[in-house]
């Protein structure tokens, strides 16, 4: 009986994990859409770029890393071309390789929207828990991360 009971609590843990991610991200996703008319795969591709070398990243690369498909990828590297956020250039070295570059508009609504995220995050999440907890919980996030990744 011991067992059953063993059993449910740590699903129930997963699921209280899993609950507060979804929330959390949900009310983070709202806001950034909301104020920037951004959706979360557009969002997540911004930051990566603005926090790499140049500003740009080849986009094969960049597709990964943001667990895109290449079609899926491809979407959101048009719409954000069209808003002027994202240009494409080839690589001098490599014919094969195609970089997405934030263009001077793309760098300035990153920044914004990461400084926004920052924020959000601060209330919703390192206000609540605390600066130890948080921590704690960003520590057991990436050791989960690698142990479980599939690289």
């Amino acid at each position: 009986m011991a067992t059953q009971r063993d059993d449910d609590e740590l699903v129930t843990w997963w699921g209280l994990v899993i609950e507060g991610y979804l929330a959390t991200q949900e009310r983070l996703m709202g806001e950034i859409a909301e104020r920037f008319g951004l959706s979360p795969a557009e969002f997540d591709v911004l930051l990566r770029l603005v926090r790499s070398p140049e500003h740009r990243m080849p986009m094969t690369r960049l597709a990964r890393e943001a667990a895109l498909s290449s079609g899926g990828f491809t979407k959101v590297a048009d719409r954000l071309t069209a808003a002027g956020l994202v240009r494409r250039a080839p690589s001098e070295q490599d014919r094969r390789v195609t970089y997405a570059c934030l263009t001077d508009d793309g760098v300035e609504v990153a920044d914004r929207a990461r400084e926004a995220c920052a924020g959000i995050l601060r209330e919703t999440v390192l206000d609540p828990l605390g600066h130890d907890k948080a921590e704690s919980l960003a520590e057991a996030m990436r050791t989960l991360r690698r142990v479980n990744a599939r690289d």
